[in-house]
């Protein structure tokens, strides 16, 4: 009888283990989630803020080369002519 009992309490005793374990690994996998979260969050604002610049910096290229720069004219003239072609297009949706 007693070998019985000792089983029973090695058993509750590794099921209060387990159940403390459990409860920690919860406790990990939230924060863990969370953080995943927030790294992904960082990682769409980190993505916004290159377009941003990218776009700024394709805005500075037009510039430099509309004042005199050298570099870029062939871009700039096709950029110049994409907009007037979009201008062209919404004045003639506009007039329709």
């Amino acid at each position: 009888m007693s070998n019985v009992l000792e089983i029973v309490d090695s058993l509750q005793s590794k099921l209060e283990n387990l159940l403390t374990k459990y409860e920690l690994l919860k406790i990990e996998n939230q924060q863990l989630l969370e953080k995943s979260e927030k790294l992904v969050q960082e990682v769409q604002q980190g993505q916004e803020s290159i377009k941003a610049i990218e776009s700024k910096y394709e805005s500075l290229k037009v510039a430099n080369a509309i004042v005199g720069s050298k570099e870029d004219k062939h871009t700039t003239k096709l950029k110049i002519n994409t907009l007037i072609r979009e201008i062209d297009k919404c004045i003639l949706q506009l007039s329709e």
